[in-house]
């Protein structure tokens, strides 16, 4: 449930956003999403305050694009737009408000900027 809200809250306060993998089958409290034209590790290093990757927890070391993800049909870019959110059991609602709040203002800036607009 928590997923499917993070989820909603990215397409109605992010927008351009894109669910990567099944709906229904996949580890429920996994989410592995991509802004359109914001490089996943950007957004990483640009939010410290918060704990999500830009690989399945099994290549977090490795450069190459994920496997998995290319394996459902993502093309490379796709692939390097893409990051992975674990909920756990004490991960609140007010705890997705906040990164997603969060991730808004960074996508919107990583946007703005290759508008060119400052």
């Amino acid at each position: 449930e928590l997923t499917e809200y993070m989820f909603s809250r990215f397409e109605s306060g992010v927008g351009d956003v894109r669910r990567n993998g099944d709906r229904e089958h996949r580890l429920p409290n996994n989410l592995n999403v991509g802004f359109r034209g914001v490089r996943a590790k950007s957004l990483v290093v640009s939010l410290p305050d918060l704990a999500f990757s830009t690989g399945s927890a099994c290549s977090t070391a490795k450069a190459e694009p994920s496997h998995v993800l290319k394996a459902l049909g993502l093309s490379d870019e796709e692939v390097r737009e893409s990051v992975r959110f674990g909920l756990g059991r004490s991960t609140t609602r007010d705890d997705v408000d906040y990164a997603v709040n969060r991730i808004a203002q960074v996508v919107a800036r990583i946007r703005s900027a290759k508008r060119g607009v400052a």
